[in-house]
């Protein structure tokens, strides 16, 4: 929720997985968000990033690394590595 000024007053956030788009809920324990750094040609860090949440869902169900390799193959940050099978 935005006060008049647009500044966030909520307390919590929730996030949402990327992978699955569900609600992250705050006893998720099991959930982790890890954050991609763009780089330039010669390496070094540009001052963004690129942050992906999973859910412990995905987590137990062992496609986090499927998952985080499709959304990587998505954004551009990896080549010929997720391709869609049947």
């Amino acid at each position: 929720m935005e006060n008049d000024q647009g500044v966030l007053v909520d307390l919590y956030v929730p996030r949402k997985c990327s992978a699955t788009n569900r609600l992250i809920g705050a006893k998720d324990h099991a959930s982790v968000q890890i954050n991609i750094a763009d780089v330039d040609e010669s390496g070094r860090l540009t001052g963004t990033n690129k942050a992906y949440a999973i859910s412990g869902f995905v987590r137990a169900r062992g496609e986090s690394d499927d998952s985080i390799n499709r959304l990587a193959t998505n954004d551009g940050y990896l080549k010929n590595v997720w391709s869609y099978q049947k």
